[in-house]
């Protein structure tokens, strides 16, 4: 601890992001892609680029899309769809395998129901929205935590960085990118940290609240103090908060299935003309099957939880649920971190100040390495050469891994096996795969490193965009033409990233050039 309270902050702020720095990089970048996580999916899933105005045509849901659905999630326990919307033209279906335990998802035409063409990827919502908040570590939540860590010490930064900051208005108008490296990722550090002051504070709380029963699961023992362990306690809770509805099975086959169009309709007339986006057919071909019906949010920040749920074979009610006020809170605060809602200003503005975060922590931790470099050097210490490796694949490294990720996805055969891993299964080994090798490659080239994992980015973005055009014949002017702004979107945001990637590189590389020239200029004059 300092002499003062300043001093303090400064030391907390300190060694808080070179501690955290590259954990909390990793999970601000794929943050930042979830925004744009089912554009994502549309760019990885190519049979489901359909026109967005689709979207606004009127989908029945009675006839080949049930028939569909039915017969491609026979024998599971449950199937459900989400119906078009303009981020998604396509009609979703996704059921629970229970020979294999895991979720299945299929595109269906909205309009003739038709299975449109596969590929088993995660893509963007199953594997870099889930990364965001859980870094898909699931032994005893374990990356739940971590990431809740990540969020605390994400606003004690916030904070002790206001604190040091003795000018922190006049940060926001001082930039001086010609001035050394040190100097100027401070002067970076302290614009987007200011300039993304709110929004960062806002995620990193409405991340922990969001989260709050895994944080604090005592909280449901205080509010069911009846219960008879913690398990009931948080049943009694999800039951109460989020309105889950139960029936179990009859045992008696019966496939008939009442109208859920009809049911569409009902649910509309209970919401005040609100439709419903989300429709699950629980216990398929069972007697006491039934039908469980989400309300949109789609024109609200709230993301609300009113249910309705039916007899599948007469459509009579049998439960609804509204949630209480305390849960509308919850979920407004959740709505502000996921932003379902529609409104594409917003979404680019939440991207841009994602990406603000990530430029706040990469050029602290430029800052720190560069103000220690030259001391750690003399003293013999090798603290300067760990935290290089680490923020290198943290920056740099976790974005190749991003691209290989999507290189996979356009290379690898529809149908291609390893083991026992699935298709999805190898585009994962392939982004991790990748970014370990960034690691052992910036813990072998150290600072060099940065110029040529930034020149490695450039090309693999490019490359991307040339692997989607020669393997789907969508180029950026087809997309365009076409008016499919979620392919083209994903394609211009990779070039740019390509040309930011190559500019970077070349930057570096003029930079160590006239260190170089310095450097045999000093010898010589020392040598005269």
């Amino acid at each position: 601890m300092g002499a003062s309270f300043r001093q303090s902050m400064a030391w907390l702020h300190t060694w808080s992001g070179v501690v955290i720095g590259s954990l909390l990089f990793a999970i601000f970048w794929m943050g930042s892609l979830s925004v744009f996580d089912r554009e994502i999916d549309r760019w990885m899933n190519p049979g489901s680029r359909i026109s967005a105005a689709i979207a606004s045509q009127p989908v029945q849901l009675d006839g080949p899309i049930t028939e569909n659905a039915m017969r491609l999630a026979q024998g599971s326990v449950q199937w459900f769809i989400r119906l078009p919307t303009e981020r998604v033209p396509a009609l979703e279906l996704r059921w629970r395998d229970d020979k294999t335990k895991t979720t299945e998802r299929r595109y269906l035409h909205p309009q003739t129901g038709a299975v449109l063409p596969h590929t088993d990827t995660l893509a963007g919502t199953g594997f870099i929205f889930p990364f965001h908040y859980s870094l898909h570590l699931k032994w005893n939540d374990i990356g739940y935590w971590l990431v809740g860590l990540a969020g605390m010490a994400m606003l004690a930064l916030l904070v002790s960085g206001v604190v040091v900051h003795r000018k922190i208005f006049a940060d926001f108008f001082l930039f001086r990118p010609k001035k050394h490296t040190q100097r100027a990722s401070l002067d970076l550090h302290n614009l987007t940290g200011v300039l993304g002051l709110p929004f960062h504070f806002v995620m990193a709380l409405s991340g922990l609240i969001i989260f709050m029963g895994i944080y604090w699961p005592s909280s449901y023992s205080a509010a069911y103090p009846d219960a008879k362990d913690l398990t009931a306690a948080r049943q009694a809770f999800n039951k109460d908060g989020y309105g889950q509805y139960k029936r179990s099975r009859a045992g008696e086959f019966d496939a008939s299935m009442a109208s859920l169009d009809r049911m569409r309709v009902q649910a509309k007339a209970q919401w005040q003309g609100e439709d419903a986006n989300f429709i699950r057919v629980w216990h398929p071909g069972d007697k006491a099957s039934y039908v469980e019906l989400r309300r949109t949010y789609a024109d609200s920040v709230t993301m609300n939880l009113d249910q309705l749920y039916l007899d599948a074979r007469s459509g009579q009610p049998l439960y609804s649920f509204t949630a209480q006020p305390l849960m509308t809170a919850q979920r407004f605060i959740s709505g502000l971190h996921f932003i379902q809602f529609d409104h594409w200003l917003l979404r680019w503005l939440y991207f841009l100040a994602g990406l603000s975060g990530c430029i706040m922590i990469a050029t602290g931790l430029i800052f720190w390495l560069e103000s220690r470099r030259a001391s750690h050097a003399r003293k013999g210490l090798q603290g300067v050469r760990v935290v290089e490796a680490l923020a290198v694949a943290s920056v740099p490294g976790i974005m190749i891994a991003t691209c290989m990720f999507f290189i996979a996805n356009r290379l690898l055969p529809l149908e291609a096996f390893w083991g026992t891993c699935a298709r999805a299964c190898l585009e994962i080994w392939v982004f991790y795969v990748s970014w370990l090798a960034m690691l052992a490659h910036a813990a072998w080239r150290a600072r060099q490193a940065w110029r040529e994992q930034c020149a490695l980015l450039a090309v693999l973005a490019a490359a991307a965009v040339a692997l989607n055009w020669s393997s789907t014949g969508h180029h950026l002017i087809y997309t365009l033409s076409q008016g499919s702004w979620a392919v083209a979107g994903i394609d211009l945001m990779l070039l740019a990233g390509a040309t930011v990637a190559a500019w970077t590189a070349r930057h570096l590389a003029r930079k160590a050039q006239a260190q170089t020239q310095r450097a045999d200029s000093t010898r010589t004059v020392g040598h005269a």
